[in-house]
């Protein structure tokens, strides 16, 4: 990245960090509220380079934590992107298939880079930098922040060049992490997503599994109950969404940002 200019004088990448940092500040301390401190701070993040913006607040799924799961958690914010790449077989590949961030949220960790757990050289994670690429993604930073009774609130940062500036980074973390715990502060709806339907956690459980292809046996053992209660689940869940099918409930599920 270039040369940045703050005030009259151009300042190197060592030395931009606290005017990149305070540029971002401003706008979520400035906010009348969350949702709209993640707007601006996403408006405010494209003049270093972002490409991709969420900003997710939620209540972490109870049990082991899974792709399916951790998707069905909702919460969206805030979402900046390419336009039609959510939902689409790029975007389902990263949240489904192959979702190495899963691990930095079970283990709490509060800033890193993607690339950190998908080694770009790692031929094992190919497939998930291509489908990436298709939004714009070289790489991207995550922070997240923990609050009471299993809320979290993060953030993904992408931007289209790999090579993310390190001072750039620390001012983004720096600044996220603000935002991030200003979402902590605000309360979580029943379904923990904005705007998405009333699914209670047993039936988002219950087709995020089925949106990992899992039949209703598989799901009734998963999840420890009889066959006849996770088909209840599931099909209460079709209801809600407005579904027709279990298939549409899936794509109706993604569409809402669940």
């Amino acid at each position: 990245m270039g040369i940045l200019v703050f005030g009259h004088d151009a300042q190197g990448p060592e030395n931009m960090m606290p005017g990149a940092m305070m540029s971002l500040i401003e706008p979520v301390v400035a906010a009348r509220d969350a949702a709209r401190a993640a707007r601006d701070f996403s408006s405010a993040a494209t003049q270093f380079g972002v490409s991709y913006f969420q900003a997710r607040h939620y209540r972490r799924p109870p049990g082991q934590l899974t792709a399916a799961r951790h998707w069905a958690a909702g919460g969206l914010v805030e979402r900046r992107c390419v336009a039609g790449w959510i939902g689409g077989t790029s975007h389902r590949y990263i949240c489904f298939d192959v979702n190495p961030l899963v691990e930095p949220i079970a283990r709490g960790m509060t800033r890193y880079r993607f690339s950190d757990f998908a080694p770009r050289r790692d031929r094992r994670f190919g497939d998930y930098w291509d489908a990436m690429s298709e939004g714009r993604i070289g790489d991207a930073l995550g922070v997240t922040a923990y609050g009471y009774d299993g809320a979290v609130a993060s953030l993904h940062i992408g931007f289209a060049d790999p090579e993310i500036d390190s001072g750039i980074a620390e001012a983004l973390h720096s600044a996220g992490t603000i935002l991030a715990e200003r979402l902590l502060r605000e309360p979580l709806g029943p379904d923990n997503a904005a705007g998405g339907a009333a699914l209670s956690a047993r039936e988002r459980d219950a087709i995020g599994f089925v949106a990992e292809g899992k039949t209703d046996w598989e799901i009734a053992t998963i999840m420890g109950v009889a066959e006849t209660t996770a088909r209840f689940h599931v099909d209460n869940a079709r209801r809600k969404l407005g579904a027709v099918n279990r298939a549409h409930a899936v794509a109706r599920l993604m569409a809402l940002g669940l």
